[in-house]
């Protein structure tokens, strides 16, 4: 038996600690959070939802050292679901009190410092994972599992998007996840590989329609951090490797907009008698828009791996739609990021995750993730032609 303690108990904490509650084999799970009441709501919605009372709660700030040492003592795997800026600080944590910790990460540079650690990690006989969840983490692992199809991979792209099924104007988006994390993805470069070498694209490039058959007709566009450190896992062994976001139409144009104006901009600026962050004023305004929209949703992926397969030309797909449950009132986001979360704890538990600082795509397996998914009904769909 095992124990967890989840850190941030807000959508994608609960839906962590409920796939935990689930297949996690666990004697403890902790549901953490600065909001005493968020953390008791989160706890109690879990063991109804499960029937047991499989989940205890505690008010806890992660900046109050003494503290969160004394509650890591003793735990197996710590999963931080706060976001991705607190995520370092929460690495330094984990191997002071040599607890394995899991991540949703987000941010590329943030994720590679993590790795750095791993002599540290090493010598405490822990596991760090960083970026699990949606994408970056579900889309990198559907990604490897598309290669797994060939025998010799050449090429990997990947598609990945969670939007409202019913989406309302002017936004056509509702915000399934904190909002910094939102546009964390949207500033900056993404990594790429292009001819087999490191290749850095600026957001909103890349622009495409792509059609599906349950959806429609979506726009593609890249956003940073979405591969993770997959690009330099694989320089020199894939020639190309590229990840773009999907929305509806329409979407792309209204941030471009926004980022153009300077609203993405974090550094303070003078305003009459005032100063003010562009991006906190930004997401004051913002964030209020898109959870009013929260509603209904559904997350769309698919990866597509080119190569060789007994010696012809091949290409594998991967793809897989998840809806919201109306039964557990979890959302398709909160499934497929915290369920692929909670999967890798539950992996790094069990010893089945090497120890160190460890990349996602060094994790897991995409045939053995594959496994994992089909417990939790996950539909996935491979073809090869």
């Amino acid at each position: 038996m095992y124990k967890y303690i989840v850190l941030g108990s807000g959508k994608q904490g609960t839906a962590i600690g409920y796939d935990l509650a689930r297949f996690g084999d666990a004697s403890k799970i902790i549901l953490g959070d600065i909001d005493l009441d968020v953390a008791k709501q989160s706890s109690d919605r879990i063991n109804s939802l499960i029937g047991a009372n499989v989940t205890s709660y505690i008010q806890l700030d992660i900046y109050n050292r003494e503290n969160i040492i004394d509650v890591l003592t003793d735990l197996d795997v710590m999963i931080s679901a706060v976001p991705y800026f607190h995520n370092l600080y929460l690495t330094d944590i984990a191997i002071e009190t040599k607890t394995s910790m899991v991540d949703l990460g987000g941010h590329t540079d943030n994720v590679r410092k993590q790795l750095l650690k791993n002599n540290e990690a090493l010598d405490q006989n822990i596991t760090i994972l960083p970026d699990c969840g949606m994408g970056p983490g579900m889309n990198v692992t559907l990604g490897l599992l598309a290669m797994e199809q060939l025998d010799e991979a050449h090429h990997l792209r990947v598609w990945d998007g969670g939007l409202p099924l019913n989406p309302n104007p002017p936004w056509n988006y509702s915000l399934f996840f904190n909002i910094n994390g939102l546009t964390n993805e949207y500033d900056g470069e993404a990594y790429f590989l292009k001819d087999g070498k490191i290749d850095k694209v600026p957001c909103f490039e890349g622009f495409e329609e792509i059609e599906f058959d349950s959806i429609g007709t979506l726009e593609a566009a890249v956003t940073s951090g979405g591969l993770s450190t997959m690009p330099w896992t694989y320089e020199g062994k894939l020639s190309t490797l590229e990840n773009k976001t999907l929305r509806y139409p329409g979407h792309w144009d209204k941030m471009i907009a926004y980022r153009q104006l300077g609203l993405f901009d974090e550094e303070k600026i003078k305003f009459k008698k005032t100063s003010f962050s562009p991006r906190e004023f930004y997401h004051y305004l913002l964030e209020p828009q898109l959870t009013e929209n929260d509603s209904e949703d559904v997350c769309i992926m698919k990866t597509e791996a080119k190569g060789l397969k007994d010696g012809s030309p091949k290409v594998s797909t991967v793809e897989s739609v998840e809806r919201y449950d109306k039964i557990t009132g979890f959302k398709a986001m909160e499934k497929w990021t915290g369920w692929h979360a909670s999967i890798l704890a539950i992996q790094i538990a069990k010893g089945l995750v090497p120890k160190g600082a460890v990349s996602i795509e060094n994790a897991i397996s995409g045939t053995n993730f594959l496994k994992e998914a089909k417990k939790r009904n996950f539909d996935i769909k491979i073809k090869i032609n």
